[in-house]
This record gives structure tokens, sequence and C-alpha cells, in this order.
């Protein structure tokens, strides 16, 4: 299954791989503010200048630093902003992307089976996203690997007598937040419900827990030492969180968030970003947010609701000059919502089935996107999570054909 999702993805990378070539906008089409730190690394000016503009503007944390390492590489490879540059990221795409099937069959196959294993592994090699998606040159296609990776490892917990297990835990957990630190609303918590669930039942508890919290912080403490020497403030991870919140909460809910704010879009807020430094930039955002969410707070809550409906469907409006910019929304609504559907059922029946062995879906299903609740959401920050939703509908579906398989043995015996 996994040289076929490769083989699949790599067709659509054939097809689609042009789009990341326009020239447009500094190359923005490539990498966006990823390439643009990649193209610093690869000038000997270290992680820096991640707006899209032929600008230097000194350090960053805007990006954690493996994927656009990882793109430095392409450049040193394939030349920056290269037609080779452009496959060899693609391809790891891909390939990060298949590989995803294992972990998608070792998490189904623990909680819910072979049968639904096989069958979760197979739809998630066919699943359109998980192809599409290997064709944009953005952190999703790793973090849709390295996610349902350290979710699998993380299911093996509670059984595992080895230390070793609970220390892989923290390392997969710690690189896939180098990687994307949205997985830190879910892994954390995955770990302490393992956690008490080995002190439940009496096991060793405190020594595997803290094996695995320090194996987690050996890998992310670099990058933290890094941020606060360079810019004397705790980041603990990224740097936009204020502009992601300003953005996202602006008044203007035509779109998802504000886009002709950013400051790649925007010459006012370039300029400001500029003059006051990436830290100082941050922080005014996230205060004249948390200013305009204090006079409006109807707005707000009602905005968040929309936000957390398009996170589960990906719906956001019908209106006509919306869909002018978004025209595959309506095909993308009804994929989404379906998935959601089927995920949570698959959840219920889970719960009914096998009671608390569904209890780590729950948690990831349910924590992961509420972030992206308060700042604002974007079609492809779900994606990571597609692995469990394809393991919950798969199971829903296999559930309910196996229930009307044993009704239908029992109507037969009747007759």
């Amino acid at each position: 299954m996994v040289l076929v999702a490769l083989a699949l993805r790599l067709i659509a990378v054939g097809f689609l791989y042009s789009e990341r070539l326009n020239p447009d906008r500094d190359h923005a089409a490539f990498a966006g503010e990823i390439g643009r730190i990649a193209h610093s690394l690869v000038e000997g000016k270290g992680f820096s200048s991640p707006m899209v503009t032929v600008a230097d503007t000194g350090p960053t944390a805007w990006m954690c630093p493996i994927y656009p390492s990882l793109v430095a590489l392409s450049f040193r490879l394939f030349g920056e902003y290269s037609r080779g540059a452009a496959l060899f990221m693609l391809s790891l795409n891909s390939i990060f992307s298949a590989l995803a099937c294992l972990p998608v069959f070792f998490m189904a196959r623990r909680t819910f089976g072979e049968t639904t294993a096989i069958r979760a592994g197979w739809a998630w090699a066919f699943f359109p996203y998980g192809i599409y998606f290997c064709s944009t040159i953005y952190t999703t296609s790793l973090s849709m690997l390295l996610l349902p990776l350290a979710f699998a490892a993380g299911l093996t917990l509670e059984d595992s007598p080895r230390l070793g297990t609970w220390i892989g835990f923290g390392l997969i957990s710690g690189i896939a937040a180098m990687n994307d630190p949205i997985v830190v609303s879910v892994l954390p918590l995955l770990g302490l419900w393992m956690w008490y669930r080995k002190w439940r039942r009496g096991g060793r508890w405190f020594l595997p827990g803290a094996a695995a919290a320090l194996a987690f912080m050996i890998v992310v403490s670099p990058w933290f030492v890094r941020n606060y020497r360079t810019f004397h403030k705790v980041i603990p991870f990224r740097s936009n969180f204020g502009l992601e919140l300003y953005t996202g909460n602006t008044g203007d809910t035509s779109q998802w968030n504000a886009g002709y704010l950013h400051p790649t879009h925007n010459d006012r807020e370039w300029q400001e970003y500029v003059r006051l430094g990436e830290v100082r930039y941050m922080q005014r955002k996230q205060d004249q947010a948390m200013e305009f969410i204090s006079h409006h707070k109807g707005l707000f809550v009602w905005v968040t609701f929309r936000r957390a409906i398009y996170m589960w469907t990906n719906y956001w409006s019908f209106s006509p000059a919306y869909l002018k910019e978004e025209p595959f929304d309506i095909p993308a609504v009804f994929l989404c919502t379906t998935l959601t559907v089927l995920a949570l059922w698959g959840l219920w029946i889970g719960w009914r089935n096998l009671g608390t062995a569904v209890i780590p879906y729950a948690i990831a299903l349910f924590f992961f996107p509420v972030v992206y609740y308060v700042t604002h959401p974007e079609d492809y920050f779900r994606r990571p999570m597609d692995p469990l939703f394809v393991v919950l509908a798969v199971y829903a579906i296999t559930a309910f054909l196996e229930r009307r398989k044993r009704r239908g043995g029992v109507a037969g015996t009747g007759d």
C-alpha cells in the first residue's frame, strides 16, 4: 500500500509541480516564508528574513527549523527556486505522505483490529488530501507522517514494559513539534493519558513518564535556547502567534482571515515589521487583536463558532464572491463533512464497543483544532489530523458492515 500511495502522489506531483515555479512575488508560490528562510540559510545569513520580499530583516522564529532546513538542502543540491529543488521537495513530501500508511495501519490494528487496519491503510493511500497536499511545499506532508507516527507510538505506552518505548515517544514527539508545533495540542495530552493509565494499573509509571518528557525537552530545548539568546525573550516554538490572532480578528468575516493585513501583502504592515523587529511587531499585533476582541466580545464568540464549523466541515460561506475566490469549496465541504460525520460515528461506536481505548482519538480530535478557533483556520491546517479521521471513518464503516453481516446471518439461520 505504501508503494501504491507513493505512485499516486508522484503522478499528482507530475501534473502540479509547475505551480511552485511561478516567480511572482519573489517565488512566493514555492514555499512562502519557508523558502525565504531557506534562502537565508543558503546565503549564510542563518535562520532569518522570512518575508516574501528581497530584504534582510534579521533573525526569525517565524517557523520551526526542520522543514526550512530541508528546503535549504534542496536549494544547495539543485539551485534556489529551481525545478530540481521543487521536484526534490515534492518527492520528499510524497514519500512522507505514503509512509503514513504505516502508522495508520498500526494504530488501526492496535485499537480496532486487522480488518479495519488493512482498509484504513488503503483508504489513506487513495485519500485525496493526502495526495494533493504533496504538491505544496509546506510542513503539511511531513506533519501527516509525524503526528500519526507519534500517536501510534503513544498507543503502545500503556502496555510496554520497556523504558525505551517511552523515550522513543518523547523523541518522535519532539521531532514532530520541531516541524510544526500544533502537535503539542495532542501529543503531551496523549502521553499524560497513557501515564495515568499506567499508574491506574499499578505499573511503574513515574520513571517512564519522566523519561518521555526529558526526551521531548532534549529535542526541543536547543531551539528554545537559540530563540532566547537571539531575541532575549522566551519563544518556545514560533513567534507569529500575535499576527495569526490579529489577522483572524479584525471584524472582516468575508474570509477566514484578513490576509491583506499580512506583511507580505500590506506595505504598511511590512514597514511596521521592519521598524519594530519581529518580536515587538508580533507583540503589537497581539495587543491590537486583544483590544479588538475586548471591544467586540459577541462578534468574537460568533466568529469563533464559525471557525470551529470550518475546521470540522470546511464550510465558511456559499456567497458568490467567496466561491469565486474558493471555487473548490463545495466539493471540499462535502468531503470534509462526510469524513467528520463518519469519524465521530466511529468514535461513538468505539466508545460503546471498546470503552476507554478510544479516548486517545477523542483527545486528538477535540483538542487539535482549539488554537485555530481563536486565531484563524486554513484549509490545510486540519490535514495533519486526517490520518486519524480516516482510521475512525473506516472503523465506522467496517463496524456497520460487520453488524449488517451478523444480522443477515441471524436472519438466514432463522429462515
